[in-house]
């Protein structure tokens, strides 16, 4: 069967993708943050922005609400999260990052960071630029 350079593509941003997550989850485990998954940093960094709910947090990441639901659990387990009542409707719980939360989004991003530098040594700073114009180029709308 003839090979499909799309398929190859695909396999090498996501392949990409995957090895950079998890050195940065590596990297959060040893630095005394554990059972971090790859989307609780965007979850965070989601609900730090304002998705202050489980169905706002659903619409932001492009999941259920049971999804959604299920991540905010793992997150306040971990201690990443709190709720608190909603004062204008009983029915609803408002996340809150914890600060907690907030050292492992700061550790997080300084390790994605690290990974970005080490990529511009490795490549130069204008290859990674240029990589990251024309990513931004193929996802714009």
């Amino acid at each position: 069967m003839a090979r499909s350079r799309g398929t190859e593509l695909a396999q090498l941003l996501l392949g990409t993708f995957d090895a950079m997550v998890d050195e940065v989850v590596a990297g959060l485990a040893e630095q005394g943050h554990p059972g971090v998954r790859p989307g609780h940093e965007f979850a965070l960094t989601a609900i730090d922005a304002g998705a202050t709910t489980a169905s706002a947090l659903g619409r932001h990441l492009g999941v259920s609400k049971q999804a959604a639901a299920k991540t905010v659990a793992a997150l306040t387990q971990l201690g990443y999260t709190t709720t608190t009542p909603d004062p204008t409707d009983g029915r609803r719980q408002l996340l809150q990052v914890t600060p907690r939360g907030h050292e492992m989004m700061t550790l997080g991003a300084a390790l994605f960071d690290r990974i970005h530098a080490r990529w511009s040594h490795q490549l130069g700073t204008r290859a990674v630029a240029g990589l990251e114009s024309t990513l931004k180029q193929l996802t714009s709308d």
